[in-house]
């Protein structure tokens, strides 16, 4: 089991919860929790018991982005190299949480920001508290908008023209007006973030969590080929799922008129 240093960890019921834990900084990363967070996806996959990912933050932040003393004050003394290995690291971070095939769900309960924005847009859905405004806020302190895959998976989920508004003015956003341009998922009342985040990520570890994986590879790789190339890759990926033993449990489920009992469901009762 993971046993992570910078930031909480614990799995329920399946679910693998990352609780960034510097509340009195509004999450703010440093150079150890990038790194701890990097590692930490990659050594997801492994995770047997873990069927799927939330990442949420403690008090009323998610993530306020890279830490102004820690990171950014430091990033002033080095050179190309060392700035190149820090940038790399960061898009590694988001690297790993689009490979990871398990859901990655990003519980927004506040403040999302500059890296924190990535983290969420990297997942592969966003539930959000109505307090959790969100800015790409890079150009605002002399960056590119374009920074851990903002550029290329932004205008994806909310289209060409208004992703490019958010990265050229690094303006927040307020979580209704995240909503209705398609960045977020689902919006709560603060009050009911968690249990919204739980019931959704729960709902998915029960599910079939190769079809699942499958369908995850099939997003990230259809994102750049052209029709005729997608349609031979799902015909190709729903032939290996139709191999599964899921696919047989969902069949007769469906004849014994029952709730489908996938993976690890199953094997327990094995």
């Amino acid at each position: 089991m993971l046993q992570p240093k910078s930031f909480l960890y614990e799995v329920r019921e399946g679910v693998a919860w990352l609780r960034l834990n510097r509340p009195e900084r509004l999450n703010a990363l440093t150079f150890e929790v990038y790194r701890e967070l990097t590692d930490a996806f990659a050594a997801l996959e492994q995770e047997q018991e873990v069927r799927a990912v939330v990442i949420t933050g403690e008090g009323r932040a998610f993530c306020s982005g890279g830490d102004v003393r820690d990171i950014i004050g430091a990033l002033q003394s080095r050179d190309a190299e060392g700035l190149l290995e820090f940038t790399r690291l960061t898009c590694e971070l988001v690297r790993n949480i689009r490979r990871l095939r398990k859901p990655v769900i990003a519980s927004l309960n506040g403040t999302t920001a500059g890296a924190g924005a990535c983290i969420a847009l990297a997942s592969d859905l966003r539930v959000a508290s109505s307090a959790a405004r969100i800015a790409f806020l890079f150009v605002k302190v002399g960056l590119s908008g374009a920074d851990m895959g903002a550029a290329h998976l932004l205008p994806r989920l909310v289209g060409l023209s208004k992703a490019t508004e958010l990265l050229y003015t690094g303006d927040f956003i307020s979580a209704e007006e995240a909503l209705a341009c398609g960045l977020y998922n689902r919006v709560v009342p603060p009050e009911q973030l968690e249990a919204e985040t739980r019931q959704l990520a729960e709902r998915l570890a029960r599910g079939p969590s190769f079809a699942l994986a499958v369908t995850k590879e099939m997003v990230n790789r259809e994102l750049d080929i052209s029709f005729d190339a997608a349609l031979e890759l799902e015909a190709q990926a729903q032939a290996v799922c139709m191999q599964h033993p899921d696919y047989g449990e969902a069949y007769r489920a469906f004849v014994e008129k029952r709730e489908p009992r996938f993976g690890a469901a199953r094997r327990e009762e094995e």
